[in-house]
């Protein structure tokens, strides 16, 4: 059985521990946005780590089943979504293909990498969401190409509102492993970061882009 809130919380775990997920809100990040931020994502890390990596392999396959159904294909978002949507696809037994950022500059000027075939139902594999752009730029194009997609799955979001409006805008549903704030929840419960922090990863969550233009926020 699927059990969303235990596989939310040992996903958030594992992500802390491992350190593929850090929080600095006292000195906080800075993205290739721009944006000051008080947490790093890094995903990749869980393939550096066999238990972990099977249980998001085993998690995310379960989720595609419980959310999603029966499909034809798993497709991952270049990069680190690759070799997350690769062991998906082993688990399910299903063919495997993937989108790069942009199309090649050479020999076929593929979108799309691999074997596909119009009409089938496909789901989408992510890493990480943040606002969910790169990520339904990956979807339209598998629509582009004839596919019908029946949704994307990631290890984690960041919960932002326009995550949310932009795959509802997009017709595209989303379901993740873990989230926002059950990793705040869980770092506060378990000493990763002080309770008194959480009120600053709170506001950050709920304008990023504003987060740390303060004179006073602390750099």
């Amino acid at each position: 059985m699927y059990n969303k809130s235990d596989i939310e919380l040992k996903v958030a775990e594992f992500l802390l521990q491992i350190k593929a997920i850090k929080l600095q809100p006292n000195n906080p990040f800075t993205w290739a946005s721009g944006w000051k931020s008080p947490i790093y994502c890094d995903n990749r890390v869980t393939l550096s780590h066999p238990s972990v990596r099977t249980y998001i392999r085993q998690k995310l396959t379960q989720l595609i089943q419980e959310e999603f159904g029966s499909v034809d294909l798993i497709a991952g978002v270049a990069t680190a979504g690759i070799p997350q949507g690769v062991l998906v696809a082993q688990e399910l037994g299903l063919p495997f293909a993937y989108v790069r950022a942009k199309a090649k500059e050479h020999g076929t000027g593929s979108l799309i990498e691999g074997e596909i075939i119009e009409g089938q139902r496909v789901v989408v594999v992510e890493d990480l969401v943040s606002t969910g752009k790169s990520s339904l730029q990956a979807v339209q194009a598998l629509k582009d190409a004839g596919l019908s997609v029946a949704g994307l799955v990631s290890i984690f979001t960041y919960g932002f509102d326009i995550a949310e409006e932009n795959f509802k805008e997009a017709k595209c549903r989303f379901a993740t492993l873990s989230n926002y704030n059950t990793l705040i929840q869980y770092a506060a419960e378990n000493s990763f970061i002080a309770q008194s922090d959480v009120d600053l990863l709170n506001q950050w969550r709920r304008n990023p882009a504003e987060w740390g233009k303060n004179a006073d926020q602390k750099n």
